[in-house]
């Protein structure tokens, strides 16, 4: 979070050294406490929060005096927090098991499960409503420039692991993945059709998976559904990638807006950051902004590939 852009909501005054543990930060940016301690410290300098980031918590953070500090109404956040909120993602290289379990978030309670699902029907009803003419064009124009069928399925992970048939309309050729072979699509994949660049650009391919929404196997908000073959592969290679599959994946997304369309191992561990910030905070009005960024997003033709 170096630019300026990223800290906004926030001035770093400076940064306290903890004892016995190295110093990673330069050296005109420490603040030394002195025998003056940490709580008159931040009454000096006027801070509002104090964000705990050490390598090694055990033995070297002044307890009693952070304790001071929390009495007299400053905010203390530890890092991993500190990056959800203010950056809107999970840092994976910040975090470990215990901070996902005492956290909060993860709300699957009955009340969230249908607010959820009302969303969804009401959602993908409305746009199936209002495109099952543009719908119709689309199909026609795949037919009609290479003559094969105008959907293509693929099997996908959805919640807790289960396997759904995914039906988009076809926008490679029929021979895109010969003998089966699962293959990411690329910038400018030669693979395509002239109507499927259009229709990818525009999302209009992802039209049928309304369908997806209203049988319930997806939700109109959630994770991107991946491949099984990809999901094994990503389950070894990235940590906690199957702590995504704890909703049901969605038809837009945090990750889809916050980050491109991802084609690497890489990319996918970075888009896990936003999936798991959206698996953890969840909730209907966050739903609903991310459905309106969608809008820009398909107006624009953001992140399409």
């Amino acid at each position: 979070m170096r630019r300026r852009s990223d800290r906004r909501t926030f001035t770093v005054v400076g940064f306290v050294p903890v004892s016995g543990q190295p110093v990673q930060v330069r050296e005109d940016l420490l603040v030394q406490v002195g025998e003056e301690g940490l709580h008159e410290l931040t009454e000096r300098l006027q801070i509002d929060e104090l964000v705990i980031a050490p390598d090694e918590r055990r033995g070297g953070l002044p307890m009693e005096q952070m304790l001071q500090c929390v009495q007299q109404g400053i905010s203390v956040i530890d890092l991993s927090s500190f990056f959800e909120r203010e950056a809107g993602m999970v840092q994976l290289n910040a975090v470990d098991p215990s901070w996902l379990v005492f956290s909060g978030g993860f709300d699957y309670s009955t009340p969230r499960r249908l607010s959820k699902r009302f969303f969804d029907l009401l959602a993908a009803g409305a746009l199936l409503l209002v495109s099952w003419p543009l719908m119709i064009v689309v199909g026609v124009a795949v037919w009609m420039e290479s003559g094969g069928p105008v959907f293509y399925s693929q099997t996908r992970v959805g919640e807790r692991g289960r396997h759904f048939t995914l039906t988009k309309f076809r926008s490679m050729r029929v021979d895109a993945e010969k003998g089966g072979v699962a293959v990411w699509a690329s910038k400018d994949d030669d693979r395509s059709t002239r109507v499927g660049r259009f229709i990818r650009k525009t999302r209009l391919d992802e039209l049928p998976q309304l369908i997806a929404v209203l049988r319930g196997d997806m939700s109109f908000v959630g994770p991107r559904p991946e491949r099984p073959q990809f999901v094994d592969m990503l389950n070894d290679e990235v940590r906690y990638y199957g702590v995504r599959h704890s909703v049901k994946p969605g038809l837009t997304g945090w990750a889809q807006l916050r980050y491109p369309y991802g084609a690497s191992v890489r990319d996918a561990e970075e888009k896990l950051k936003f999936d798991l910030f959206y698996v953890k905070n969840h909730g209907l009005v966050f739903d609903l902004m991310i459905l309106l960024q969608t809008v820009e997003v398909v107006l624009f033709g953001r992140g399409a590939r």
